[in-house]
């Protein structure tokens, strides 16, 4: 069993997707039930998913992200104080490999993470493999995600 925090574009590919993406979200989350892990991910992923669906006047499929997210099996994290540092600290020491600091959103997913012991971390965004974050023990996307 393991405690895994699925980043945003996660919910968009299980939800929206008719690309492997989707297949691929669809698969590990059956595969992540099967080994009874840990469902993690955060309010900032609500706030994400939520601003197209809003935008576009598409109030079915607001409801239908809020379901998933209200849904048993995966724990909704808010951002407290201890997140709030570590965030301070995630956008003070880490940069992109082309230099820029990790972006605000990122940092909060980060942080949230990491502040609740996520053994691992999966994102399809690939700038962010390879950042270092304490209580992080991985950091990888869906296709290279071990299962």
């Amino acid at each position: 069993m393991s405690r895994i925090f699925l980043d945003t574009n996660f919910f968009i590919y299980l939800i929206e997707g008719a690309s492997p993406n989707a297949a691929r979200a669809k698969h590990l989350l059956q595969a992540f039930s099967q080994r009874r892990d840990e469902i993690y991910t955060s309010v900032m992923s609500l706030g994400e998913v939520l601003v197209g669906p809003l935008k576009n006047g598409d109030f079915a499929l607001a409801q239908r992200y809020r379901q998933i997210f209200r849904g048993q099996g995966i724990v909704v994290l808010p951002f407290l104080e201890p997140a709030a540092e570590a965030f301070a600290r995630i956008r003070a020491v880490n940069r992109m490999p082309v230099g820029n600091k990790v972006k605000p959103p990122d940092a909060i997913q980060l942080a949230t993470a990491g502040t609740q012991g996520c053994d691992l971390f999966l994102t399809n965004d690939e700038r962010l493999i390879g950042t270092v974050v304490p209580g992080i023990q991985f950091i990888t996307s869906f296709d290279r995600a071990p299962f």
